[in-house]
């Protein structure tokens, strides 16, 4: 079973209204007159970080992930809760959420801890969202496909060793905040920005429609390889074609009615592998 026919098994099960039928990075609830936005997300040794890794960086990632699909939504954290692996170096560990939990100012609700090899460390993060949550599936044909920054950089990182943008993403909160009234549809990219694109389209019943010219990439990246990496952690939004973004962003294509095929590449089908997908 990979991982679509898992979700797809998934949806056979009892489902919350709010879980927009596991079509979505989040779930939303309605309490009161406010809206929760809720996500989790496991970051496993040897898939998303390397051993060896110190785990201030990957404290750093784990949250830093929770966080960037509450951007999507335009949701302001409320708090975190963390599963962790008690590795060596653990005080590195809590120095690392430390660090990302006071740049965000979120604070941390709970959690667990456990002991197991290799590690795999999860986390929850509550949000606050405004009256209008944009979802991946909201797109219309017409619309402009919009990235808030370049992309590549994780790749480049993970490649050097240096690792600084692949370890220590920057969840784009509040240019998540900013765009989340105005647009149509949007996620962010964390399995590649082809994949992602599709992903999106397919949610919207589009095909989207990206010139890779458009892309705005990591100085050094080649591009195809850096549209298809992932754990960029920007931004991907569909907006009227004639929005101007309140943030800074790059317009990469559109969506249009949907066709046989639901990404577009230069106007053909890629023939690559389109992202990092679980087997």
């Amino acid at each position: 079973m990979n991982e679509a026919e898992f979700i797809a098994a998934l949806r056979t099960l009892p489902l919350h209204p709010g879980a927009d039928g596991l079509r979505d990075d989040t779930a939303t609830l309605a309490i009161g007159g406010e809206t929760l936005v809720l996500t989790h997300d496991a970051i496993a040794e040897g898939v998303h970080y390397r051993p060896g890794t110190d785990p201030f960086d990957i404290a750093w990632k784990l949250v830093a992930v929770n966080l960037s699909d509450l951007a999507a939504k335009g949701a302001e954290p409320l708090g975190v809760l963390i599963g962790a692996v008690l590795v060596e170096g653990a005080e590195r560990f809590v120095e690392g959420l430390r660090a990302i939990l006071t740049e965000y100012d979120v604070p941390l609700l709970g959690g667990d801890t456990i002991s197991v090899r290799p590690a795999t460390f999860g986390c929850t993060a509550i949000g606050r969202a405004g009256a209008r949550v944009p979802t991946r599936g909201g797109g219309q044909p017409g619309d402009a496909l919009w990235v808030t920054g370049p992309i590549g950089a994780a790749m480049l990182g993970f490649e050097s060793g240096s690792g600084t943008a692949y370890l220590r993403p920057r969840p784009r909160l509040a240019d998540g905040r900013s765009l989340a009234p105005h647009v149509h549809a949007m996620m962010d990219i964390s399995d590649g920005l082809l994949l992602d694109a599709a992903r999106m389209a397919e949610a919207s019943g589009c095909t989207a429609e990206i010139a890779l010219q458009s892309v705005p990439l990591a100085a050094g990246a080649d591009p195809l390889r850096a549209v298809t990496w992932g754990d960029d952690y920007e931004l991907l939004f569909a907006a009227p074609a004639d929005f101007a973004p309140p943030v800074a962003a790059a317009r990469i294509g559109q969506l249009a009615a949907r066709g046989p095929a639901p990404l577009l590449l230069d106007g053909a089908p890629p023939q690559i592998p389109l992202g990092y997908q679980h087997r």
